[in-house]
Protein backbone atom coordinates (compact mmCIF):
# COMPACT_ATOMS: atom_id res chain seq x y z
CA UNK A 1 0.00 0.00 0.00
CA UNK A 2 1.41 3.40 -1.02
CA UNK A 3 2.28 5.83 1.74
CA UNK A 4 0.37 9.10 1.58
CA UNK A 5 2.65 10.69 4.16
CA UNK A 6 6.17 9.61 5.00
CA UNK A 7 8.11 11.64 7.54
CA UNK A 8 11.62 10.46 8.34
CA UNK A 9 13.91 11.81 11.09
CA UNK A 10 12.50 15.33 10.80
CA UNK A 11 13.64 18.18 13.03
CA UNK A 12 11.57 21.37 12.82
CA UNK A 13 11.48 24.72 14.57
CA UNK A 14 8.82 27.38 15.11
CA UNK A 15 10.91 30.51 15.56
CA UNK A 16 13.59 29.62 18.10
CA UNK A 17 11.59 26.73 19.55
CA UNK A 18 12.41 23.20 18.46
CA UNK A 19 9.09 21.39 18.05
CA UNK A 20 10.25 18.09 16.52
CA UNK A 21 13.50 16.21 16.88
CA UNK A 22 13.91 13.16 14.61
CA UNK A 23 10.17 12.73 14.12
CA UNK A 24 9.20 9.74 11.96
CA UNK A 25 5.67 8.87 10.87
CA UNK A 26 4.12 7.11 7.87
CA UNK A 27 0.46 6.88 6.88
CA UNK A 28 -0.68 4.68 4.00
CA UNK A 29 -3.51 5.16 1.55
CA UNK A 30 -6.83 3.88 2.89
CA UNK A 31 -5.70 3.96 6.52
CA UNK A 32 -8.07 6.40 8.23
CA UNK A 33 -5.93 7.88 10.98
CA UNK A 34 -6.42 10.19 13.95
CA UNK A 35 -3.42 12.13 15.27
CA UNK A 36 -4.41 13.01 18.81
CA UNK A 37 -2.57 15.33 21.16
CA UNK A 38 -2.97 18.17 23.65
CA UNK A 39 -2.24 21.80 22.92
CA UNK A 40 1.50 22.23 22.44
CA UNK A 41 2.00 18.67 21.19
CA UNK A 42 3.12 19.83 17.73
CA UNK A 43 -0.10 19.28 15.78
CA UNK A 44 -0.14 22.77 14.19
CA UNK A 45 3.54 22.48 13.25
CA UNK A 46 2.86 19.10 11.65
CA UNK A 47 0.08 20.61 9.54
CA UNK A 48 2.36 23.46 8.44
CA UNK A 49 5.03 20.95 7.41
CA UNK A 50 2.51 19.05 5.32
CA UNK A 51 1.17 22.23 3.69
CA UNK A 52 4.71 23.49 2.96
CA UNK A 53 4.16 26.62 5.08
CA UNK A 54 7.11 25.42 7.16
CA UNK A 55 10.19 23.44 6.18
CA UNK A 56 12.24 21.07 8.33
CA UNK A 57 15.96 21.33 9.01
CA UNK A 58 17.81 20.04 5.94
CA UNK A 59 20.09 17.09 6.64
CA UNK A 60 20.96 13.67 5.25
CA UNK A 61 18.40 10.97 5.91
CA UNK A 62 15.66 13.46 6.77
CA UNK A 63 12.68 14.05 4.50
CA UNK A 64 8.95 14.57 4.12
CA UNK A 65 7.33 12.73 1.23
CA UNK A 66 3.75 13.04 0.06
CA UNK A 67 2.60 10.18 -2.16
CA UNK A 68 6.25 9.11 -2.51
CA UNK A 69 7.58 12.47 -3.67
CA UNK A 70 9.57 15.11 -1.80
CA UNK A 71 8.93 17.82 -4.41
CA UNK A 72 5.54 18.58 -5.85
CA UNK A 73 3.98 20.93 -8.33
CA UNK A 74 1.29 22.51 -6.13
CA UNK A 75 -1.27 22.25 -8.96
CA UNK A 76 -0.75 18.49 -9.16
CA UNK A 77 -0.67 17.98 -5.39
CA UNK A 78 -4.14 19.52 -4.93
CA UNK A 79 -5.64 16.63 -6.89
CA UNK A 80 -4.28 14.23 -4.27
CA UNK A 81 -4.16 16.09 -0.98
CA UNK A 82 -6.68 18.47 0.59
CA UNK A 83 -5.93 20.16 3.91
CA UNK A 84 -8.60 22.07 5.86
CA UNK A 85 -7.05 23.95 8.79
CA UNK A 86 -8.27 26.35 11.43
CA UNK A 87 -5.63 28.80 10.20
CA UNK A 88 -7.26 28.82 6.77
CA UNK A 89 -10.66 29.50 8.31
CA UNK A 90 -9.28 32.46 10.28
CA UNK A 91 -7.43 33.88 7.27
CA UNK A 92 -10.24 33.54 4.77
CA UNK A 93 -11.71 36.82 3.49
CA UNK A 94 -15.02 37.57 5.16
CA UNK A 95 -16.61 39.17 2.10
CA UNK A 96 -16.09 36.11 -0.11
CA UNK A 97 -19.41 34.64 -1.26
CA UNK A 98 -20.15 30.97 -0.69
CA UNK A 99 -19.87 29.90 -4.33
CA UNK A 100 -16.55 31.70 -4.69
CA UNK A 101 -15.19 29.99 -1.57
CA UNK A 102 -15.71 26.65 -3.32
CA UNK A 103 -14.31 27.86 -6.65
CA UNK A 104 -11.22 29.36 -5.01
CA UNK A 105 -10.00 25.82 -4.40
CA UNK A 106 -9.06 25.55 -8.07
CA UNK A 107 -6.38 28.21 -7.52
CA UNK A 108 -5.68 27.66 -3.79
CA UNK A 109 -6.56 31.32 -3.38
CA UNK A 110 -8.44 33.28 -0.74
CA UNK A 111 -11.64 34.26 -2.58
CA UNK A 112 -11.61 34.45 -6.37
CA UNK A 113 -10.06 37.15 -8.54
CA UNK A 114 -11.03 38.74 -11.85
CA UNK A 115 -8.19 37.09 -13.75
CA UNK A 116 -9.19 33.59 -12.65
CA UNK A 117 -11.16 31.64 -15.23
CA UNK A 118 -13.86 29.06 -14.44
CA UNK A 119 -15.62 26.94 -17.01
CA UNK A 120 -19.33 26.11 -16.84
CA UNK A 121 -18.26 22.61 -15.79
CA UNK A 122 -16.23 24.09 -12.90
CA UNK A 123 -19.22 26.06 -11.68
CA UNK A 124 -21.55 23.09 -12.06
CA UNK A 125 -19.19 20.94 -10.00
CA UNK A 126 -19.16 23.63 -7.30
CA UNK A 127 -22.96 23.57 -7.22
CA UNK A 128 -23.00 19.77 -6.91
CA UNK A 129 -20.57 19.94 -4.00
CA UNK A 130 -22.66 22.59 -2.22
CA UNK A 131 -25.74 20.40 -2.58
CA UNK A 132 -23.85 17.39 -1.24
CA UNK A 133 -22.67 19.41 1.78
CA UNK A 134 -26.12 20.90 2.40
CA UNK A 135 -25.07 24.53 1.88
CA UNK A 136 -26.48 25.30 -1.58
CA UNK A 137 -28.84 27.91 -0.12
CA UNK A 138 -25.81 29.86 1.13
CA UNK A 139 -24.02 30.26 -2.19
CA UNK A 140 -24.58 34.06 -2.19
CA UNK A 141 -23.91 34.59 1.53
CA UNK A 142 -20.70 36.26 2.68
CA UNK A 143 -18.27 33.99 4.50
CA UNK A 144 -18.29 36.31 7.53
CA UNK A 145 -22.10 36.02 7.79
CA UNK A 146 -21.97 32.22 8.05
CA UNK A 147 -21.88 30.20 11.24
CA UNK A 148 -18.65 28.40 12.13
CA UNK A 149 -20.15 25.10 11.02
CA UNK A 150 -21.24 26.55 7.69
CA UNK A 151 -17.78 28.00 7.12
CA UNK A 152 -16.27 24.57 7.77
CA UNK A 153 -18.51 22.99 5.15
CA UNK A 154 -17.55 25.57 2.54
CA UNK A 155 -13.84 25.10 3.24
CA UNK A 156 -14.36 21.35 2.94
CA UNK A 157 -16.05 21.99 -0.41
CA UNK A 158 -13.09 24.18 -1.41
CA UNK A 159 -10.83 21.14 -0.92
CA UNK A 160 -13.26 18.71 -2.57
CA UNK A 161 -13.45 20.77 -5.78
CA UNK A 162 -10.15 19.14 -6.83
CA UNK A 163 -11.41 15.64 -5.90
CA UNK A 164 -8.38 14.78 -3.75
CA UNK A 165 -7.63 11.22 -2.68
CA UNK A 166 -6.86 12.32 0.89
CA UNK A 167 -8.27 14.93 3.26
CA UNK A 168 -6.43 16.22 6.32
CA UNK A 169 -8.84 17.77 8.82
CA UNK A 170 -7.72 20.07 11.62
CA UNK A 171 -10.10 19.81 14.60
CA UNK A 172 -13.13 19.87 12.28
CA UNK A 173 -15.85 20.18 14.95
CA UNK A 174 -14.15 22.71 17.23
CA UNK A 175 -16.43 25.62 18.08
CA UNK A 176 -19.64 24.23 16.58
CA UNK A 177 -22.77 23.02 18.36
CA UNK A 178 -23.84 19.40 18.72
CA UNK A 179 -26.20 19.33 15.74
CA UNK A 180 -23.59 20.85 13.43
CA UNK A 181 -20.97 18.51 14.89
CA UNK A 182 -23.05 15.40 14.18
CA UNK A 183 -23.91 16.64 10.67
CA UNK A 184 -20.27 17.35 9.85
CA UNK A 185 -19.14 13.96 11.15
CA UNK A 186 -21.82 12.30 9.00
CA UNK A 187 -20.35 14.06 5.96
CA UNK A 188 -16.83 12.91 6.87
CA UNK A 189 -18.04 9.34 7.31
CA UNK A 190 -19.75 9.42 3.91
CA UNK A 191 -16.50 10.63 2.32
CA UNK A 192 -14.69 7.69 3.92
CA UNK A 193 -17.24 5.30 2.50
CA UNK A 194 -16.76 6.96 -0.91
CA UNK A 195 -13.07 6.05 -0.85
CA UNK A 196 -11.40 9.18 0.53
CA UNK A 197 -8.62 8.63 3.04
CA UNK A 198 -9.17 10.80 6.11
CA UNK A 199 -6.42 12.02 8.44
CA UNK A 200 -7.81 13.77 11.49
CA UNK A 201 -5.56 16.02 13.59
CA UNK A 202 -7.22 16.91 16.87
CA UNK A 203 -7.37 16.97 20.65
CA UNK A 204 -11.12 16.21 20.62
CA UNK A 205 -11.69 12.50 21.25
CA UNK A 206 -15.41 12.70 20.43
CA UNK A 207 -14.76 13.67 16.79
CA UNK A 208 -12.90 10.47 15.92
CA UNK A 209 -15.35 8.54 13.67
CA UNK A 210 -15.84 4.78 14.03
CA UNK A 211 -14.20 4.27 10.62
CA UNK A 212 -10.85 5.54 11.91
CA UNK A 213 -8.73 2.42 12.43
CA UNK A 214 -5.42 3.90 13.57
CA UNK A 215 -4.58 6.41 16.29
CA UNK A 216 -1.28 8.23 16.80
CA UNK A 217 -0.69 9.92 20.16
CA UNK A 218 1.51 13.02 19.91
CA UNK A 219 2.96 14.70 22.99
CA UNK A 220 5.73 17.29 23.31
CA UNK A 221 6.74 16.78 19.68
CA UNK A 222 7.07 13.00 19.94
CA UNK A 223 4.92 9.99 19.06
CA UNK A 224 4.24 8.22 22.37
CA UNK A 225 1.84 5.58 21.00
CA UNK A 226 0.81 4.44 17.54
CA UNK A 227 -1.39 1.55 16.49
CA UNK A 228 -4.88 0.15 16.12
CA UNK A 229 -7.57 2.30 17.70
CA UNK A 230 -8.90 -0.21 20.26
CA UNK A 231 -5.37 -0.69 21.60
CA UNK A 232 -4.16 2.92 21.60
CA UNK A 233 -7.37 4.58 22.79
CA UNK A 234 -7.32 3.48 26.40
CA UNK A 235 -7.95 5.29 29.66
CA UNK A 236 -4.33 4.70 30.68
CA UNK A 237 -2.85 6.05 27.45
CA UNK A 238 -5.06 9.13 27.42
CA UNK A 239 -4.32 9.85 31.07
CA UNK A 240 -0.63 9.89 30.14
CA UNK A 241 -1.24 11.96 27.01
CA UNK A 242 -3.22 14.71 28.75
CA UNK A 243 -1.53 14.50 32.16
CA UNK A 244 -4.80 13.99 34.00
CA UNK A 245 -6.80 10.92 35.13
CA UNK A 246 -9.22 9.99 32.33
CA UNK A 247 -11.90 7.35 32.02
CA UNK A 248 -12.76 6.48 28.45
CA UNK A 249 -16.28 5.42 27.41
CA UNK A 250 -17.25 3.89 24.06
CA UNK A 251 -20.70 3.95 22.46
CA UNK A 252 -21.77 3.25 18.85
CA UNK A 253 -18.14 3.27 17.72
CA UNK A 254 -17.42 6.70 19.18
CA UNK A 255 -15.34 7.49 22.25
CA UNK A 256 -15.76 10.10 24.96
CA UNK A 257 -13.48 11.04 27.86
CA UNK A 258 -14.56 11.76 31.41
CA UNK A 259 -12.62 12.67 34.57
CA UNK A 260 -11.56 9.56 36.44
CA UNK A 261 -12.49 10.41 40.02
CA UNK A 262 -11.78 7.03 41.56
Amino acid sequence: MQNIIEIKNVTAYRGQTRVFSNLSLAISRGCHTAILGPNGAGKSTLLKLLSRELYPVQRDGSYIRLFGQERWNVWELRAHFGLISNDLQQQYQGNALGLNVILSGYYSSIDTAAHQQFSPEDTERAHRIMHMLGVAALQDRAFSAMSTGEQRRFLLGRALINDPDTLVLDEPTSGIDLKACFQYLDIIRSLMRAGKTIILVTHHIHEIPPEVSRVVLLKNGAVIADGEKPTVLSSENLSTLFDTPIKLIQANGFYQAFPDTR
